[in-house]
């Protein structure tokens, strides 16, 4: 993926995932591994967590400790 230098790579990557999300590549209960997209994207851990953060934030995914971020059951009215 070719990032825009004009905005943050995370959020380019929530971007990406949102629309995976929606299109249904991404199905509710998928299992996000950061440790998968750092890599995909070729980014550090720490963005990828920024923009799972944000995910969390906007109701897009949970995270239960120890077992990892998920596709919500139900995605959020706007994204």
């Amino acid at each position: 993926m070719e990032f825009d230098p004009r905005r943050a790579k995370w959020q380019q990557i929530e971007d990406v995932i949102i629309r995976r999300i929606k299109t249904g590549e991404y199905r509710p209960g998928f299992q996000l591994s950061e440790v998968r997209l750092s890599e995909e994207f070729g980014v550090n851990r720490d963005t990828m967590r920024k923009a799972t953060r944000s995910l969390r934030e906007k109701e897009w995914i949970t995270t239960t400790p120890g077992l990892g971020s998920f596709v919500a059951e139900r995605q959020p009215a706007e994204g």
